[in-house]
């Protein structure tokens, strides 16, 4: 059985792996991040730690986004009914926990992360928003593939328990 999920968790992260760039393309190319590559040198220069440390940093960042996806969905949905409902919408949950990840984004220089944070932070249509998470998650697993399986792994296990 775990041998089941493994592979329809590699499966995922390679299918998400190959629709990263036509989704960024087709829904994000007015940010200019569809071909982005990170560039660790520039996070070195520019924070003075050594590559090792940035690498460990970049796998805390990604292991938090694909994490973070629920919640984030869990505020978008709860947003959505609150609008069908014709109540008040509060979209500071959602961009408190947009803004926490903006800032771990920006001070390690990566740029296709920064600037889908920012439109979380910003953006106010639901849908829209959705699909921010969509290209957040798209942005890591691209940004460390292994990384993001390791981290859907956990979460698969711990859903079993």
């Amino acid at each position: 059985m775990n041998e089941d999920i493994n592979k329809e968790i590699r499966d995922s992260i390679n299918e998400k792996l190959r629709n990263c760039s036509d989704f960024l393309k087709t829904n994000f190319d007015f940010l200019g991040i569809n071909n982005y590559r990170y560039n660790i040198v520039h996070a070195i220069e520019d924070l003075g730690l050594d590559a090792d440390l940035i690498e460990h940093l970049i796998e805390d960042y990604v292991a938090q986004i694909i994490k973070n996806k629920v919640v984030f969905l869990a505020y978008l949905d709860e947003l959505k009914a609150n609008q069908e409902e014709s109540l008040e919408l509060d979209y500071t949950p959602l961009r408190e926990l947009a803004h926490k990840n903006l800032g771990v984004a920006r001070n390690l220089r990566i740029e296709d992360g920064k600037k889908v944070l920012e439109e979380l932070m910003r953006e106010e249509d639901i849908e829209y928003l959705k699909k921010c998470v969509e290209a957040l998650e798209s942005c890591a697993i691209k940004l460390k593939p292994k990384c993001a399986y390791e981290t859907l792994k956990l979460m698969s296990i711990k859903n079993m328990l």
